[in-house]
């Protein structure tokens, strides 16, 4: 229904992404294609790894701590626990191990988000007033952050400490699209310094420059585009995800693979992704 929030464990050879609103965590060998489905007792969207055994995942509640091998779930770090009107969503571990994640309200309410910094389960908020978190990535040195608030439609970009993934100032425009097709969505920065994002309701993936050019739209066959991961035994290939949320039993018919998740054949400069630091 709402594919979200893929990764990749380059340990395994596995990779990870969620249903959001069909509270699903899916597992697939990259390799074989083999693909496990985890029913999970709430709505989740970011995961990562945290040693061989364990996982973090964002849910409606807080970080959790996952088993690999059972699946068994314990909260560790509350966010917006009490909140029943807010779930997570879009979320990306700096290289410090420090992880920025984002909320919003279930219906997308205006201004029900926020995107949080959480460090050794210390919560910090960096950004209040956020419709719907998307495109946290950092850059190779760790020195940059971007996100957008897809409501708004603008990349954000802001210095931040390499050591702490800390904000040093404030954000500005890094690319706008406020009049353009689609909503900037899920986004990862590969070992160039280039953002690739995919664009909700336009069925594609964009790559930007450092510099804040378009440079390249590669074409997905679902027109939810959600988010992408850099996968593979070299992070040289996209995965991405997909949603059929909201779309119509018209626009299905229309878009068949509305839902399905990809992996495209355009070669890239990936990185894996850091663990979480507890």
């Amino acid at each position: 229904m709402l594919g979200e929030g893929p990764t990749y464990d380059q340990h395994t050879g596995t990779a990870w992404w969620f249903d959001i609103l069909g509270r699903k965590l899916f597992e697939a060998d990259i390799e074989t294609g083999v693909v496990k489905s985890h029913q999970l007792p709430q709505m989740a969207s970011v995961l990562a790894r945290v040693d061989d055994d364990r996982q973090i995942i964002a849910t409606e509640t807080g970080l959790h701590l996952r088993q690999v091998k059972t699946g068994a779930l314990e909260l560790v770090t509350p966010i917006e626990a009490n909140s029943p009107d807010t779930r997570s969503n879009d979320g990306r571990v700096h290289p410090c191990g420090a992880l920025w994640v984002g909320t919003m309200g279930i219906s997308a309410e205006p201004g029900a988000g926020a995107i949080y910094h959480v460090a050794r389960g210390v919560v910090s908020v960096l950004f209040d007033k956020i419709s719907i978190p998307n495109a946290i990535c950092f850059s190779p040195d760790g020195a940059i952050a971007y996100f957008t608030d897809t409501a708004i439609n603008k990349l954000m970009r802001v210095d931040i400490d390499p050591e702490t993934a800390l904000p040093l100032g404030e954000p500005r425009v890094f690319f706008d699209h406020s009049d353009g097709d689609g909503g900037l969505d899920g986004a990862v920065c590969d070992a160039d310094g280039v953002i690739w994002n995919a664009r909700w309701g336009a069925g594609c993936v964009d790559a930007y420059s450092p510099e804040g050019k378009r440079i390249k739209t590669l074409a997905v066959p679902a027109t939810q585009t959600s988010c992408p991961a850099f996968v593979g035994a070299n992070a040289d290939r996209l995965l991405v995800t997909s949603a059929r949320e909201g779309m119509s039993t018209e626009q299905l018919d229309n878009d068949p693979k509305a839902g399905m998740t990809f992996v495209l054949d355009h070669p890239v400069k990936g990185r894996f992704e850091p663990a979480y630091l507890l």
